[in-house]
């Protein structure tokens, strides 16, 4: 397995009069099949450290590599190209927009990057949904389906652009038991199954055990990476 997330000495601070640090001296490599969870107690710093690793937020100190590159050396323009060619997001709120449709969802996108001809960026999209249960759903708008399957949407749009990472925030903190354990299993089977790495902050031990890792934070520290 190949390295495709590297981070070295990576503190995040607020400045200010009483300057708050979110993470300090993060050192992690991540690499593609390996399905990680993030867990520590509310206020350590989790979800701090995944915007970090998914180039949502910049390091105050310390440097991040993503599939070779220094992304301190990038500037804002090329931080957004890299994430919406390489990064895929799946949030505990879905994030869809309400007035398009499930299949619209999932190609925007792909319109934003523009690799993929109209016609194909279609067929990537409507097999992703095949794929994942959501073939009769095209046509739909998000408010008609519940929530684990708006969940799987999200994933189907996450991997719209063929992403090295996807980046999840408690991807399962509103659904009931059986949907997130579908989630669950879904982010791993994209993990072991492909070419890409999945990172989820979690609080759910259940969730986190079905991780090949499990990194725990305490103060915005790594105390447990195994």
């Amino acid at each position: 397995m190949n390295e495709v997330l590297r981070a070295e000495g990576v503190t995040r601070e607020l400045p200010g009069p009483a300057p708050v640090t979110l993470v300090r001296d993060i050192g992690l490599s991540i690499r593609r099949g390996e399905f990680v969870s993030i867990q520590g107690p509310s206020g350590s710093g989790k979800s701090s450290l995944l915007y970090l690793l998914g180039l949502l937020d910049v390091p105050s100190v310390g440097r991040i590599w993503l599939d070779g590159v220094d992304t301190s050396a990038l500037n804002d323009d090329q931080l957004a190209a890299a994430r919406l060619a390489k990064l895929g997001f799946v949030f505990q709120f879905h994030f869809l927009l309400v007035e398009f449709s499930v299949l619209d969802n999932v190609l925007l996108p792909m319109e934003r990057l523009g690799r993929l001809a109209p016609g194909a960026q279609r067929e990537r999209a409507e097999g992703l949904l095949a794929e994942l249960g959501l073939g009769d759903y095209l046509q739909r708008t998000p408010d008609r389906l519940s929530g684990g399957q708006r969940q799987r949407v999200a994933i189907a749009r996450a991997l719209a652009n063929e992403p090295l990472v996807i980046l999840a925030d408690e991807p399962t903190g509103n659904l009931d038991s059986k949907a997130s354990n579908n989630v669950r299993d879904l982010l791993s089977a994209l993990a072991h199954g492909g070419d890409r790495a999945v990172i989820a902050v979690t609080h759910d031990p259940d969730f986190a055990r079905a991780g090949d890792r499990v990194i725990h934070l305490v103060d915005g520290r790594i105390v447990g990476d195994g």
